[in-house]
């Protein structure tokens, strides 16, 4: 977005961010094991050919530090660092009516004024640590992952707790199991997880896409989940048992949990039938690895497939290791931390370390730390404090000028390429509207439940629905059930967008200066 801004429409244009360096989720998120479970290929950036060209990716799923070297490739490469103001926290962004400008202020003390606010906050990206009793108490250490320490750790030889079992909680065990003395899973909530397959990408392979760049990354955004893979176009029940099974069987080969979700049959995430197929396969593979009955049972997920879908290295593999224990806490809840480790209703688990893998405040975490005001004061906390709303994920009515990359209820899909996409739909309208001479824009009321009520018919056909999780908000005590994410795909979600473009902005309100309308 700083790009399109700062180079291509010469505007001043600033990021801040509170990091003190680039990078986002990929430079907070150091822990053990951190990786991407999206393509490489597909992870980045599509809009430089050349760039495209120069980088090369070492393997299907990149490691978080080689993401972070992209990243500040990129940032150094186009000349970015020198409107990024680092280190640095958003506090406040007030839209002023008298000016039409949005006031924003810093814990630094800076005051900016701006005709126009972009946010880039993510929606994983305010960490969830849920508190136990007696932490103070343990004398060894405990980490989080989504604000991992910068200096390396040496877990050999050392007790590890892992609390948490999504993308993150998995990732985490695959790579700790083999290097520590003991580690012990806290197992809530069993998730289904496939293999990641990864494998070491060539040059040649690279330089194959880059040979037809723009036509490549448009199949793929013209696609539901903007990934490298094929799309299904049948459903499970619409062919027989002998090539359902042989139809995920290649999947668990070729590897991804996208691709065993979407690219297998088209109404896994649908279709209970369906669904239920998919999950008896994955729980027969997880019963062929993890030998040990306590810890299959504690393993073993018995419900929808229907959250995020995972994949993996050899998770399962870890569970089975000898120096590997699984506590079943929904049997036995943690009752508190002790000096030496964790007590759960049933024993004390002595520890030298706990990682909390326990996500985020996810969606509008971040968005409702920062004291967001729009007219007539109205703050952005309570204008989504029964979830959030924004049309097309980009904007929130009462907010003129300020568009969310990524926002809720926004795509859910591979981020990179999304993303970028949007950039492109924001620049283009701030280049529309200053050439124009329009004060502001902004989301009418009426769009911006149209698009919710969109939003949530869709999510309503999806087994997703059916489940509480992060998506729906279900992980932070006392929060409302929310619609989060357009679950139409990103294809259709992009003839939205041009939709309103090409009809003149149709659902956002346009105005010109005071005295030019006078």
């Amino acid at each position: 977005m700083l790009h399109k801004l700062q180079n291509e429409l010469g505007l001043d244009a600033r990021i801040i961010d509170k990091a003190d360096g680039v990078g986002g989720t990929w430079y907070w998120n150091r822990y053990p094991g951190a990786r991407s479970d999206t393509e490489s290929w597909v992870y980045c950036y599509s809009f430089d050919k050349k760039l495209y060209r120069d980088w090369k990716w070492s393997e299907r799923y990149p490691r978080q530090p080689e993401i972070l070297s992209y990243l500040e490739h990129v940032a150094d490469r186009f000349d970015l660092r020198k409107n990024l103001i680092l280190s640095t926290t958003v506090t406040k962004a007030h839209f002023n009516e008298a000016t039409n400008r949005w006031d924003v202020e810093t814990d630094k003390g800076d005051r900016i004024s701006a005709k126009f606010l972009i946010t880039g906050l993510g929606l994983l990206s305010a960490p969830n640590k849920p508190p136990f009793p007696g932490e103070e108490k343990f004398k060894g250490r405990i980490l989080q992952t989504a604000n991992w320490p910068k200096e390396p750790i040496d877990f050999r030889g050392k007790r590890v707790g892992v609390i948490g079992n999504g993308s993150t909680g998995v990732q985490v065990v695959s790579e700790l199991a083999s290097q520590v003395e003991h580690l012990t899973l806290f197992q809530r909530t069993p998730q289904y997880s496939v293999p990641a397959q990864n494998h070491p990408v060539t040059p040649e392979f690279l330089d194959g896409i880059a040979d037809n760049l723009d036509a490549y990354f448009d199949r793929v955004r013209k696609s539901a989940t903007v990934f490298a893979f094929q799309e299904a176009s049948v459903g499970a029940m619409e062919v027989s048992a002998e090539e359902r099974e042989r139809v995920f069987e290649k999947a668990w080969n070729d590897g991804g949990g996208f691709n065993f979700m979407f690219g297998t049959f088209n109404d896994i995430a649908t279709n209970r039938e369906s669904n239920a197929a998919a999950c008896d396969f994955i729980r027969r593979k997880i019963k062929a690895v993890v030998t040990d009955p306590e810890k299959l049972e504690a393993i073993l997920p018995t419900d929808l497939y229907a959250r995020r879908p995972l994949c993996d290295n050899q998770y399962y593999e870890a569970i089975n290791r000898p120096n590997v224990s699984v506590l079943n806490v929904r049997k036995s809840p943690i009752v508190e931390f002790t000096e030496n480790g964790i007590r759960t209703a049933d024993r004390e688990v002595e520890l030298d370390y706990v990682i909390f893998a326990t996500g985020f405040d996810a969606v509008t975490g971040n968005f409702v730390r920062i004291d967001f005001q729009g007219r007539n004061g109205l703050k952005m906390k309570d204008h989504w404090a029964n979830g959030p709303r924004a049309f097309l994920g980009l904007s929130a009515a009462g907010f003129p000028n300020m568009f969310s990359l990524y926002g809720p209820p926004g795509p859910f899909t591979n981020q990179p390429p999304a993303i970028e996409w949007q950039a492109n739909w924001v620049a283009e309208t701030i280049r529309n509207i200053n050439a124009r001479g329009i004060e502001t824009i902004e989301a009418t009321a009426e769009a911006e439940q149209a698009w919710l009520d969109e939003c949530r018919r869709i999510e309503e056909m999806t087994l997703f629905h059916k489940i509480d999780w992060w998506v729906s908000g279900a992980n932070i005590p006392g929060k409302a059930k929310a619609v989060s994410f357009y679950m139409g795909g990103f294809g259709e979600y992009m003839k939205h967008a041009e939709a309103c473009a090409a009809s003149d902005y149709k659902g956002y309100k346009l105005a010109l200066p005071k005295a030019v309308a006078a």
